[in-house]
């Protein structure tokens, strides 16, 4: 911490019985204070520095020239401060006050870092890195229920599966469905029924397309008044049931397929 000052402190660390360094005993009276760090804070506790710094006589001069360093910027950030108007200063000149406001957060920052590591340490928080490598798990097939009889039971059942597969630029169509097979599907499904719902016309094996003519097969009859339905409830179940002047034989000429 004590390179914050750079070579105004000559690369040594100077500690007093109670500070390490002038930063540390500048940001301890300004704590101790309950200020924020600011100009106007280090001007504050100017005196009290100055006054720290009288018993410090016994100490040599070249360890106590950091000490005297930061007394001298915190005398003229005082004088400053009690001017009538702020100071003008040229472009490019430096602010002593900014300048040690920064240099004391950046300490602060510093030392409150260090007394986390400090205490991850006591608390023996430590991060091991893994320098072997782990372990080599060889896998073990059990073929001790595996009889030559099943492992060609098995080669025949996936090769019989490839048969059935088409060429990959063989082109799939899908099963033609029409109204018409569908209106003939309600016709006889409704033979010996009266009331059915729309759901019982529907299988677990039923595609999306299927779906879809059934119900257009129900609305055609719907339209030519052979069966009515009901529906409750929005997305509810539809019921329908078979009008009395219906005739299973009737021809029902469709206008789409």
């Amino acid at each position: 911490m004590d390179t914050l000052l750079g070579n105004q402190t000559g690369g040594y660390k100077v500690q007093t019985p109670e500070y390490e360094g002038p930063l540390d005993l500048l940001l301890s009276l300004i704590e101790h204070s309950e200020l924020n760090i600011t100009a106007i804070s280090l001007a504050t506790v100017t005196d009290q520095y100055l006054s720290y710094l009288r018993g410090l006589e016994q100490m040599k001069p070249d360890e106590i020239s950091s000490f005297l360093v930061i007394a001298a910027k915190l005398v003229q950030i005082k004088s400053e401060a009690l001017l009538p108007r702020p100071i003008e200063r040229e472009p490019g000149e430096e602010d002593p006050g900014t300048a040690l406001v920064e240099l004391l957060i950046l300490y602060k920052r510093y030392k409150e870092i260090a007394g986390w590591m400090v205490q991850r340490q006591e608390n023996n928080l430590r991060t091991y890195l893994r320098v072997a490598p782990p372990p080599k798990v060889e896998a073990k097939l059990d073929l001790s229920n595996l009889t030559l009889a099943g492992l060609l039971a098995s080669a025949e059942s996936a090769f019989s599966k490839e048969k059935d597969k088409q060429a990959l630029g063989t082109v799939i169509a899908a099963p033609r469905v029409t109204i018409r097979e569908k209106i003939e599907f309600i016709t006889k499904t409704m033979k010996n029924i009266h009331r059915m719902t729309f759901s019982g016309l529907i299988t677990d094996k039923s595609t999306r397309i299927e779906i879809v003519v059934t119900f257009l097969a129900m609305l055609e009859l719907i339209k030519r008044y052979h069966i009515s339905a009901v529906q409750s409830e929005l997305f509810g179940e539809i019921e329908f049931e078979k009008m009395e002047d219906w005739k299973e034989d009737e021809e029902i000429e469709i206008e789409f397929e």
